[in-house]
């Protein structure tokens, strides 16, 4: 206003009249006075009444809720003042909330909450001056300057996308969706509908900056989008839909001027601050906002709300003046005879105002279920603090994040409490008291190994048995056909097989770790080469009967060794290569079981380690191919029957592992896989050598070569 009449005589001030121009600029001032003086009327909050707004606990929450406007509002029925009933309904659900925790035995034991709650006015400085109060004083006239570290603040109703800046704001969380999620669900709903020509209207604050700078870029390229106010909607623009990012207060004296604009026609589409405010759910509303749609708040229960809610009256309270204005409000009377009302005395057999229903209606509440959220959230992270738990706060809705990692024990000294995290090797007692060793656990010599260990070393055992009946009737037919020296390899391998078992019982170290699927993988891969040798082998005799087949001069003893030789040595190579690049190693594994270190082997190449297995089964599939070709050859014991048997039963344990090892952690998957060599073993020895063994000693009238190639005479 100094300006235009120090400028007074500029053209441009002229222009727009000099006399007018300042008696608005004066009109402004004296506007912006009055909402100050009314803010500290109605916005003072005193704290000596009862049901009290400010109570004494081990640790005090501070609930900011907008009790009263700012604004003007509607004065439609000449009974109305500037008192919210809704928000008057969060309060007492954080009061009663902390009432409810305090008197549950199993949350927060030994331990209670208190609470200060303030009023914000739906005013940016007066919510500030309840923040300062919050934090430093019992009043709002507490100190101006923070006195202690930055507070945990926990939202109920702001959904403003500013928020989600984790580097401005580390400290704030909500139990309300943000913002970035309402706008791209008003962008789907805009383009469902085809609505494109658009008014968007917003509040002048970061809520509804940020909400109309989402919805701009949800819907940048699909539609148009004009930013005008209703004034111009009746001449110039024909936009039937309008977009309104606005607080409830804001949007009252908006609607008041619309309304005596008496524009209709208008589809709102309305955001979560107004789309369920009870106050424009009035049959003078209807005509302007019938029909308007928005995303409100998810609903909830809350167990003893509505009670609790009748029992608040100020005839039961008859010095909380905050009862008194909610009766007017609610009623349009008062309840004991004012000195600054013209309101009638209430009689008590009063009927609530239809406009104000949704005080008492408690079936389904939305913000007050934020609420309710935001005080449980507190409330299970302190708890779970003393507990030294992780994941303070996740069992409500993941609703705050913790940054504890590691079990931690209290020490105790929003006159603290300190989580001191143990060593990585230790964990928290039972009492939280002290840090202990954590259990080291690996595939020890146990109930599980022993078993191993046995089943092992009776397999090594039953092994060398049949090597020692093969070997003392290595001279008869049934050995002699099916080449003896194969055998003897496949027996050696085996009992290898059997043994190597033993490496993966015991602590882990580095030279076991190496040798455990080094010794496994060339042990495996040699039996299986001779048990390929031996399928090539039985291939060529019975072909050979065919004229002009010499395929058994390229299958002779040297050309055997020489095919084991070299499959053998391939798995040779890439557990060289594998110990080279990257050997397996000891690994303390504390991911799995927080409580618990469980050492084993890690892999160190993951990928050697599947090309290892990978090569084992290629050999199988192989083996079993050509074993598969040769099943109907003649003769009373056809080897390659017992071969397909044999690698059909291999393969059936390692596909069944894989699996089982995936899904297995530390010593469950030593267990597995030892368990996978001996089945798979014992499978080879069973099939391929208890028949012959079984004609060598019990049946050696069979132990012929009439009867082997099936022309003996019955």
């Amino acid at each position: 206003m100094l300006i235009f009449i120090l400028y007074r005589d500029t053209p441009v001030i002229k222009a727009s009249n000099t006399e007018l121009s300042c008696f608005l600029l004066f009109s402004l001032f004296l506007l912006t006075f009055v909402s100050l003086v009314h803010s500290e009327t109605f916005c003072r909050l005193q704290n000596h009444f009862e049901p009290a707004f400010m109570a004494q606990g081990d640790f005090l929450l501070g609930g900011i809720f907008p009790l009263h406007y700012n604004q003007e509002m509607p004065d439609l029925n000449s009974t109305y003042r500037p008192f919210d009933p809704r928000a008057f309904r969060w309060a007492l659900t954080m009061i009663l909330t902390v009432d409810e925790i305090n008197q549950n035995k199993e949350l927060l034991p030994n331990h209670t909450l208190g609470y200060k709650i303030f009023d914000s006015c739906a005013y940016p400085l007066t919510g500030q001056r309840a923040a300062l109060a919050v934090l430093n004083g019992v009043t709002e006239e507490g100190h101006g300057v923070c006195s202690g570290a930055s507070p945990l603040l926990i939202s109920y109703f702001s959904s403003c996308a500013c928020f989600t800046d984790r580097q401005k704001y580390p400290t704030f969380f909500r139990v309300i969706p943000n913002d970035d999620y309402q706008v791209k669900a008003l962008a789907q709903l805009l383009v469902h509908f085809n609505w494109t020509w658009v008014g968007l209207i917003r509040g002048d604050h970061e809520y509804g900056r940020f909400a109309v700078q989402g919805l701009l870029r949800e819907l940048q390229e699909i539609i148009q989008v004009g930013d005008k106010y209703f004034q111009s909607f009746k001449n110039s623009i024909d936009a039937k839909v309008v977009v309104v990012f606005s607080a409830e207060g804001e949007m009252t004296p908006f609607l008041r001027d619309y309304m005596e604009q008496n524009i209709t026609g208008i589809q709102w589409v309305a955001s979560e601050a107004w789309v369920t405010a009870s106050v424009f759910s009035g049959s003078v509303y209807y005509p302007y906002l019938g029909g308007t749609i928005g995303f409100g708040i998810k609903t909830g229960y809350i167990p003893g709300l509505g009670d609790f809610i009748q029992r608040v009256t100020p005839y039961v309270y008859p010095s909380n003046p905050l009862m008194q204005e909610l009766w007017e409000a609610l009623y349009g009377c008062a309840p004991v005879s004012p000195s600054d009302s013209d309101l009638p005395l209430c009689s008590g057999d009063e009927t609530l105002l239809e406009k104000h229903a949704a005080y008492m209606n408690t079936s389904s509440p939305r913000v007050a279920y934020n609420v309710y959220k935001a005080v449980y959230a507190v409330a299970h992270s302190l708890h779970n603090l003393f507990l030294c738990q992780p994941g303070a706060g996740e069992k409500l809705h993941n609703t705050v994040e913790s940054t504890y990692t590691n079990c931690l024990f209290i020490i105790v000294s929003l006159d603290s409490i300190e989580c001191r995290e143990c060593p990585e090797d230790f964990w928290s007692n039972s009492d939280r008291t002290a840090c202990i060793p954590k259990e080291v656990e690996f595939l020890a010599y146990d109930t599980v190994g022993i078993v191993l260990t046995v089943i092992s070393v009776v397999g090594a055992c039953l092994t060398i048995a049949v090597l020692v009946i093969f070997f003392y009737h290595r001279n008869t037919p049934i050995i002699r056909m099916n080449n003896s020296e194969l055998s003897f390899f496949i027996l050696l391998s085996l009992t290898l097989c059997f043994l190597c078992c033993l490496v993966f019982i015991g602590e882990p170290t580095a030279w076991s770790c190496m040798l455990r699927h080094t010794v496994f993988s060339i042990t495996f891969s040699l039996c299986i080469s001779c048990i390929l040798g031996k399928t090539l082998v039985v291939l060529a005799a019975f072909t050979a009967t065919r004229p002009g087949n010499n395929l058994m001069k390229w299958l002779g003893p040297k050309q055997q060794r020489a095919i084991i030789f070299i499959s053998t040595l391939v798995q040779v190579v890439i557990c060289v290569a594998w110990l080279i690049d990257a050997p397996p190693h000891p690994f303390r594994n504390m991911e799995y079981e927080r409580s618990k270190i469980i050492l084993e082997c890690s892999n160190g190449s993951s990928l050697a380690f599947w090309c290892v297995l990978g090569y084992i089964g290629l050999q199988a599939g192989l083996c079993f191919l050509l074993a598969f070709l040769a099943r109907n050859l003649p003769g009373n014991f056809n080897e390659a029957k017992v071969i397909t048997f044999s690698i059909l039963i291999f393969c059936a344990v390692w596909l069944a592992f894989i699996p089982a090892y995936i899904s297995s952690p530390g010593n469950y998957a030593d267990a597995v896989e030892s368990f996978a060599i001996l089945a798979s073993s014992f499978g080879l020895l069973l099939c391929l050598f208890v028949p012959k063994c079984y004609i060598i000693l019990l049946k050696p009238e069979k132990n012929t070569k009439q009867h082997l190639i099936g022309k003996d005479k019955k």
